[in-house]
């Protein structure tokens, strides 16, 4: 299951570091019956989104397979 990659980035780890902090939050407020805590937990579980979707958009995720663009293109070496 490792070998396919599948969230292996900066932005993956991100984004789901914070937003486990968020669900950890959101439920140890929900269990002492805190409401405004416990919308905070909703909050960071959205920023974490957020946060991995940016880092996606600058370079820091991985392509899709599948997808129309390239991961990178090798330089071809030209024949003379």
């Amino acid at each position: 299951m490792s070998s396919s990659g599948h969230g292996h980035t900066p932005a993956a780890w991100t984004g789901v570091i914070i937003s486990f902090i968020g669900f950890c939050v959101a439920g140890a407020f929900m269990v002492l019956g805190n409401v405004p805590g416990m919308v905070a937990g909703f909050v960071l579980i959205g920023l974490g989104a957020l946060a991995g979707g940016i880092m996606h958009m600058a370079g820091m995720g991985s392509v899709p397979k599948g997808s129309a663009k390239p991961v990178a293109a090798k330089a071809q070496p030209q024949e003379s």
